[in-house]
């Protein structure tokens, strides 16, 4: 298989692809160094980071299965959980927002994009997208993934508040959002993420490995956001789907959790923790 050289982003960033040695047909981004996104392009349905079949369990079962939704993702990677709704629910349309125009190429170039797909692409910071987008949006989104990234960072502007009150009218009345928040130690991080969506919706629950959730080492963490608490009356499936092991977090356990950590403002809003560059090291 050859692949693009490397580029350099508008933020000084390393943008490079390589072959999975494990998974024929297989590639996987990398920003930085660090694993951004993996894709089988011979079977795009196949998810490889355990987060991210987190989220395709969401994709699979907060709908009739194989039904067609429409999608908003906001961060775009190599578009690993477009490609899956595409295969998994064809017919499906689908938008992504992403601030690198170059990453966008590169993925193009490396691992193209099914012909058939209805996926929009915008380019562009996503707040400001988000405060662009056309009316006709606007309680028109059975789903938007958050899943927005600097490196190994998730920006401080797409943290609070005032963010997520603009991806919050884009929802549909049973739609659903989904959050990939990274953290270590004490979650902090996390527990204003979870804060900052209770704030906006009535229906949270988070999801993840347990030592991830009780901060004994760094990892993902799957937020979920909705209006009514009977749009994830389907989660006990999820924890089921994995991958295990797994614990989910919801009602009086997430209040626990957040401990009376505040909402998240545009004040006081930090980066996500960075990771141990050991956690990334190629052998």
């Amino acid at each position: 298989m050859k692949l693009p050289d490397p580029i350099t982003l508008t933020s000084g960033l390393i943008a490079e692809f390589e072959e999975d040695r494990w998974v024929p047909g297989a590639v996987q981004l990398l920003i930085d160094g660090t694993p951004q996104s993996h894709v089988n392009l011979r079977d795009p349905s196949e998810l490889f980071f355990e987060y991210i079949r987190r989220i395709g369990h969401v994709i699979d079962l907060f709908r009739t299965p194989g039904r067609p939704i429409s999608a908003l993702h906001l961060g775009g990677g190599a578009f690993t959980l477009p490609r899956y709704i595409v295969a998994t629910r064809p017919g499906s349309r689908q938008q992504v927002v992403e601030l690198e125009g170059a990453l966008v190429d590169l993925v193009r170039e490396a691992a193209p994009l099914p012909k058939r797909a209805s996926i929009r692409v915008r380019r562009g910071d996503a707040r400001e997208v988000l405060s662009k987008l056309p009316e006709g949006m606007r309680g028109a989104m059975d789903l938007i993934v958050v899943d927005i990234f600097a490196g190994d960072r998730t920006p401080a502007h797409v943290s609070s508040v005032e963010f997520y009150e603009l991806v919050r009218p884009l929802l549909s009345p049973d739609g659903i959002a989904v959050v990939n928040v990274t953290d270590g130690t004490g979650q902090h991080f996390t527990r204003g993420q979870v804060a900052t969506l209770e704030s906006l919706f009535p229906s949270v629950a988070a999801i993840a490995e347990p030592q991830v959730l009780k901060g004994r080492r760094f990892g993902n963490i799957v937020l979920l956001a909705a209006e009514h608490t009977e749009e994830l009356d389907w989660l006990p499936r999820l924890l089921a789907s994995g991958p295990h092991p797994a614990r989910m977090l919801i009602g009086r356990e997430l209040e626990t959790f957040v401990g009376g950590v505040k909402p998240v403002t545009d004040a006081r809003a930090t980066d996500s923790p960075r990771p141990a560059r050991e956690l990334f090291e190629r052998s």
